[in-house]
């Protein structure tokens, strides 16, 4: 796996920990719930975008607008979509 050169909450200065904060309120409840096999330094693709503060507010504010429950597709159906893609494209994840 590669290793992106990331920047801790507790290290961020204020505008980024203001927009990690928003980042982290708009995802599902569920993306809160720690997963027991997770890694112990709490990486995730939010963390890798921490270098470059305002392309982490557009790339997640635009994400969770897609993500919208006002919209026509459900959450089951936009994690079937994002499946297979992602089986398409033979990504591991």
């Amino acid at each position: 796996m590669a290793w992106i050169k990331t920047i801790p909450f507790a290290e961020a200065g204020e505008a980024l920990q203001r927009i990690l904060t928003e980042a982290r309120a708009a995802c599902p409840p569920e993306y809160g719930t720690p997963v027991p096999s997770a890694s112990p330094m709490n990486e995730s693709i939010v963390s890798s975008h921490t270098l470059i503060p305002e392309a982490l507010r557009h790339a997640f504010g635009t994400f969770t607008a897609l993500m919208s429950p006002a919209l026509p597709l459900s959450r089951r159906h936009h994690e079937m979509i994002a499946t297979m893609v992602s089986e398409t494209n033979h990504c591991h994840y």
